[in-house]
C-alpha cells in the first residue's frame, strides 16, 4: 500500500492508498474538499469537526444517487445480462457506508448532536 499527501481544506493529510488506487483516491479527496469547503464558506459551522460531519453526511446522502446515474460502463455488464458483479458493489457500498457511520459515531464523540 503506497501512501499520498493531500490537503483537505487547506490541512495536509497522508493517506493510505491501494496500488493503482490513486485516481479514485484523489477523487474522493477532492469530493470531500468541496464539501468541506462549501459548508464553511457558507460561514454557519465553524468546528472542523462538525463540517466533517456534514459534509460525510451530504457524501452518504447523495452517494445512492451517484450510483444509480453511474457511467454507461457500470450498466454495460446488465445490458449482457451479466449480473455476477451487483452482489460484490452492494457490499462494497455496505461496507463503505459502515466505515462512514463508524467515523461519524467517533466524530460526535459522546455529545451525539451535529450543532
Amino acid at each position: 500500500m503506497k501512501q499520498l499527501e493531500v490537503q483537505i481544506m487547506g490541512q495536509s493529510y497522508l493517506l493510505g492508498c491501494p496500488e493503482n488506487g490513486d485516481a479514485r483516491m484523489l477523487d474522493a479527496v477532492n469530493r470531500v474538499d468541496m464539501a468541506m469547503c462549501k459548508i464553511r464558506d457558507a460561514g454557519k459551522i465553524k468546528a472542523r469537526d462538525r463540517i466533517a460531519v456534514l459534509a460525510a453526511l451530504n457524501l452518504a446522502f447523495e452517494l445512492p444517487e451517484r450510483t444509480a446515474t453511474a457511467p454507461q460502463a457500470a450498466a454495460a455488464p446488465q445490458s449482457t445480462g451479466n449480473t455476477q458483479n451487483a452482489p460484490q458493489i452492494d457490499t462494497q457500498l455496505n461496507t463503505q457506508l459502515q466505515a462512514l457511520l463508524q467515523r461519524l459515531d467517533a466524530a460526535l464523540g459522546t455529545d451525539g448532536q451535529l450543532l
